[in-house]
């Protein structure tokens, strides 16, 4: 039973502490007694007593449940290994299966699980979430497992959180506190200022009694750094997110169904946004406009926006150009269904950005002028254009032997004998051998495959040696998209693209520029 410092109580209710009890009349002389006995207020010595007590009971109070929760959960959250990185998993089943983030395991058909006692399973990636949400499930063959109970509760905003996972790849286990601190209904997360650095991705969120709210996702920090670089300085500043469990549960009941996806799936950047695009004219005048304090923010790094608006044809390549001299410009098209198609950082030379892509069908599309820095404010120009006369232009060396050999001029058309069948998994070198791009130097292996008007196709393209730059370039030699960098903070590159004809398109590992070289990951997908 507690008692607050401020509640009239008489000496019948200090029986029933027992030991403590003793301990507070032991301090109280026998006029203070009968004085709480008469009036039923205590002193101030036996208020101060109260006080420190009741402390040292809730600190008490406050570790037994931190222990528990840990010895409850922590035997059932896995370090995931994968030849791209290290993240965390958590067991949700007996017999092995494994949730994690889609972003941990993203491009890799099979990942190493480590569980706490350091013994080590070949894991199979089963499943990633729909419609971007950043989940993935990870089978390992093994029975009699620790899990994790999934809560039943409906969290709320104030409540105890703890955090267990593997940071930085190197501190498996660890364990951290704090509150939930906000709910974001609309996206399915969970915001807490539980600790949660690199290498958390896929733990356990876990309430009081140890059971799962969430899958820690992702933190905001304002750095530029990519993760694992000698300039990293990420790391947790007290903003945290998780995957809550209402889209945990719908993810569960699609992977054990059979009907989750196969591949990492992209989301909108839009998601929860209702403010209205501002419509932009294809060929017309260059749009001057100012990122501030009041534009609309994208949640997956707290940077600002602008969305113009635009009618595309299928098949029609366009080119988007932002230009300023505040800030670091970074460009995102959206498809009519508000999906992402492409993003670009410094395409345009500087900090510029340039994006040039085939639209895959007919619609409204979006383009998002963004920073890439978080909360960056400042003016820019904004220019869309139709490209009719944007090809391809490499310096075709013999070709790489993963790809076979060919002659020098052939397009990919003539290569027809050498086209792999979808999917591709295949692993290189960018070195001497390579070809190189005249443009700028850079080299890169190129890979071909079949494709049909109107497929989609997702491309990743990995390296822990260089920063990746893939290229997807169409049966007409024409650049049918690009992509730098996945994310502000990954170096890897990706694209999610339909396809606009049908014929033989080839996929380019490139790198950014003409010091890049080292080893590679392509992994190519239809949907």
């Amino acid at each position: 039973m507690k008692i607050h410092p401020s509640s009239p109580f008489t000496s019948a209710r200090l029986i029933v502490l027992g030991s403590l009890s003793l301990t507070l009349l032991n301090a109280v002389s026998p006029v203070e007694l009968l004085s709480m006995q008469s009036f039923g207020q205590p002193s101030g010595q036996v208020q101060r007593a109260i006080a420190q007590l009741t402390a040292q009971s809730t600190a008490q109070s406050e570790d037994d449940v931190n222990v528990r929760v840990y010895q409850a959960a922590s035997p059932a959250v896995v370090t995931i290994d994968t030849d791209s990185g290290t993240g965390s998993g958590v067991i949700v089943s007996a017999d092995g299966l494994i949730l994690t983030n889609a972003h941990v395991v993203d491009g890799a058909d099979t990942v190493k699980v480590f569980l706490p006692d350091r013994q080590e399973y070949e894991g199979r990636v089963v499943g990633y979430g729909a419609n971007g949400v950043d989940l993935a499930a990870v089978r390992i063959q093994a029975q009699n497992l620790p899990t994790v109970t999934i809560s039943t509760a409906p969290v709320q905003v104030g409540q105890r959180a703890f955090a267990i996972g593997n940071p930085f790849g190197r501190f498996e286990g660890t364990f951290t506190t704090g509150i939930v601190s906000r709910l974001d209904a609309n996206r399915g997360l969970i915001q807490t200022d539980a600790a949660i650095n690199p290498g958390n991705s896929g733990g356990a969120l876990l309430n009081s009694r140890g059971e799962l709210i969430g899958i820690n996702t992702s933190i905001f920090t304002p750095q530029r750094s990519a993760p694992g670089t000698a300039g990293d300085q990420s790391g947790n500043i007290g903003i945290g997110f998780a995957i809550a469990i209402s889209p945990i549960n719908d993810f569960l009941t699609a992977v054990r169904n059979g009907t989750s996806p196969t591949v990492a799936q992209q989301s909108s950047f839009l998601a929860g946004s209702n403010r209205p695009s501002q419509p932009i004219t294809l060929n017309g005048a260059a749009i001057q406009g100012q990122l501030t304090r009041d534009s609309a923010t994208l949640p997956a790094d707290d940077s600002y926006y602008d969305a113009y608006s635009f009618e595309g044809s299928k098949g029609q390549q366009v080119v988007v150009e932002m230009n300023s001299a505040n800030l670091d410009a970074y460009l995102i098209l959206l498809s009519p269904q508000g999906r992402d198609l492409a993003q670009d950082d410094d395409g345009g030379g500087a900090t510029n950005a340039r994006l040039v892509f085939t639209l895959p069908e007919d619609g409204t599309y979006t383009v998002l002028a963004n920073s890439y820095a978080s909360r960056q404010t400042g003016s820019y120009d904004l220019r869309l254009a139709e490209d009719r006369g944007s090809n391809f232009n490499a310096n075709r060396q013999p070709a790489s032997p993963v790809s076979g050999q060919s002659s020098a001029g052939q397009s990919a058309s003539e290569q027809s004998a050498t086209v792999s069948s979808l999917p591709i998994r295949a692993e290189g070198v960018l070195g001497p051998n390579s070809k190189t791009l005249e443009v700028d130097g850079s080299r890169y292996e190129e890979f071909l495959f079949e494709g049909s008007r109107g497929q989609q196709v997702t491309i990743s393209l990995n390296s822990r040696d260089f920063d990746p730059y893939v290229l997807l370039v169409g049966p007409d030699d024409s650049v049918v998209a690009y992509n730098d960098d996945v994310a502000t903070n990954n170096l890897n590159a990706g694209l999610t693209v339909t396809l606009p004809s049908n014929g033989v398109y080839r996929v380019l590992a490139n790198a950014l520029d003409a010091s890049g070289t080292g080893r590679f990951r392509l992994t190519v997908n239809a949907l």
